[in-house]
């Protein structure tokens, strides 16, 4: 009788540590596969005039400030081209940044480490990652260094050599931010930068994205491409909202 109470009570007992720590309670986890997660895909197609132009200009060009409003693919034919880079051999690993600027909001202090204050912000890199290599190797790289998570403020006087460095929400950078992360480029390199301009979160001329925009577009060795309204490959609501917002 003894024994079998006390199994009925670690039977209690670990449904309540599981309940403890189910999704809802213990936060996020991008290493963490759930519903929304989708199968690893091979190849990424164009599905626009300007999406192609864009991943043609990052195959040719060492540096690519890609612009243009939501839902346009930046970020993610960004990602899908960083993979595409490490698969081949391009270059030995994957560098991401993304400025920690919230949206109109203060969430206040975040717990944890450097990695897990940094996982809300970056969690649209983390999704175009898994969709593009799996839960699995993600973490994998992740562990292993060949994905690197690199603030801002921890870039300047770094050479980033053999990487395929994606800078993400480009328009919460100042133009000095700017100017010190794209000066990072080092050998056998490739950068990216992805923004709208016109969705900047910063007060009002402290966004230095199209400034360097339009200062790049007078060198032949960098390649500016701007994405358009009609690029948009979200819900078509998105694209007519947008030209009315």
């Amino acid at each position: 009788m003894a024994k079998r109470s006390a199994r009925h009570a670690t039977a209690r007992d670990s449904g309540e540590i599981r309940a403890l720590f189910t999704d809802g309670d213990a936060g996020w986890d991008p290493l963490i596969r759930d519903e929304r997660d989708r199968a690893y895909r091979r190849s990424v197609r164009p599905r626009s005039t300007n999406q192609q132009i864009l991943m043609e200009a990052i195959d040719n060009h060492r540096l690519v400030v890609a612009l243009g409003p939501a839902g346009t693919g930046k970020t993610y034919l960004a990602i899908a081209k960083a993979v595409e880079a490490l698969d081949e051999g391009s270059v030995s690993r994957i560098v991401l940044t993304r400025p920690a600027v919230e949206a109109g909001e203060q969430l206040g202090f975040l717990p944890g480490h450097l990695t897990e204050k940094l996982s809300p912000y970056l969690r649209p890199l983390y999704d175009a990652l898994n969709e593009r290599m799996g839960a699995k190797r993600l973490k994998t790289a992740l562990g292993d260094g060949t994905i690197e998570i690199a603030p801002i403020a921890f870039m300047r006087g770094r050479t980033l050599n053999n990487a395929f460095v994606v800078i993400d929400e480009a328009q919460n950078c100042t133009f000095g931010q700017l100017k010190m992360l794209v000066t990072r480029l080092g050998w056998h390199a490739t950068m990216v930068l992805t923004g709208d301009p016109d969705q900047s979160d910063l007060l009002p001329g402290l966004s230095g994205l199209a400034e360097l925009a339009d200062r790049f577009e007078a060198l032949d060795d960098v390649a500016v491409v701007r994405l358009l309204d009609r690029d948009v490959v979200r819900h078509p609501l998105v694209a007519s909202m947008l030209t009315v917002l």
